[in-house]
């Protein structure tokens, strides 16, 4: 009786045991099976992401290849470009060059203003002797009777000729008109000073100062650039008053002039003559310096 008990008690306990590790086994696979759903669903999760990322990386490609297409098309466009960067660094060269052009006609101005002030000084010098005979010396009478001319009424003709000076000494109404139509050059209204010089060499064609009046006139034009007015001027004084002393800076403006117009041969030859004709003559000194740039 005590036996069959006691086999039934272990029966149970191995049935209990059984059961329990029964339990057990089900209860891991439950939380095997928690873990693998959660980290199924983060993988899903990052799969997702990646073809987003995937999608948007078409997305961006498709549009890099629309754009290199589009750009393939319109070559022109960026030959165009290319043209327009070149043209910008032509532009800046342009503008050192231009600054250094500048400099040089400031240079050159500079000079040229120099030389009309000698000029100016050299022939007030010249003009200075002139004013201060304006007011000759009395010429003694000739008796009634000295000639049978004269008796008669009439004069000599060398008695004519010698009482008739061929270029009379500015008194002080020409002094004045002259002195007026300079100051209207030195203050650079040089179409004002030619008007005002032309009109005292109308008013005074047999006055001292005319010589300097006509040569002002052609240098006023130099200074307004209208060069071929310049070279007639100049030549006007050269035929109408040869023996002047201002001849040679006419000749020296004619070369200038020539010069500006381009004509350069043929300023190389009025200079030339200068120097030939007048070879002591300041003007010609200069001409001798802007030859020997020439050659």
């Amino acid at each position: 009786m005590k036996g069959e008990r006691k086999k039934s008690t272990i029966a149970g306990l191995a049935i209990a045991s059984a059961a329990l590790w029964c339990v057990l086994n089900v209860t891991s696979a439950a939380a095997g099976l928690f873990d693998d759903e959660v980290a199924r669903k983060q993988i899903l999760e990052q799969q997702k992401r990646i073809d987003e990322l995937k999608q948007q990386n078409d997305a961006l490609a498709a549009r890099l290849a629309r754009v290199e297409e589009a750009l393939k098309n319109n070559q022109p466009v960026l030959e165009l470009v290319s043209q327009i960067e070149l043209l910008r660094q032509e532009l800046q060269n342009l503008r050192g060059q231009i600054e250094v052009l500048g400099n040089n006609i400031d240079g050159t101005a500079k000079r040229q203003r120099d030389m009309y002030v000698d000029l100016d000084t050299r022939l007030r010098r010249l003009e200075q002797p002139a004013a201060a005979g304006a007011t000759p010396p009395a010429t003694p009478a000739t008796p009634a009777a000295s000639t049978p001319a004269a008796a008669a009424g009439g004069a000599s003709p060398s008695a004519v000729s010698a009482a008739t000076p061929a270029s009379a000494p500015p008194d002080a109404t020409e002094s004045r008109a002259y002195e007026a139509a300079q100051n209207q050059r030195r203050i650079g209204n040089y179409q004002g000073a030619i008007v005002a010089f032309q009109s005292f060499i109308a008013q005074h064609p047999k006055s001292a100062l005319a010589p300097r009046a006509q040569y002002w006139i052609g240098d006023s034009y130099f200074n307004l650039r209208d060069f071929k007015n310049a070279i007639a001027s100049q030549q006007k004084l050269v035929s109408t008053y040869p023996d002047s002393s201002s001849v040679p800076d006419a000749l020296l403006n004619i070369a200038s002039s020539q010069m500006e117009l381009g004509d350069t041969a043929t300023a190389r030859k009025t200079m030339d003559g200068l120097v030939s004709r007048y070879p002591l003559s300041e003007a010609a000194e200069k001409a001798r310096r802007r030859l020997a740039t020439l050659k």
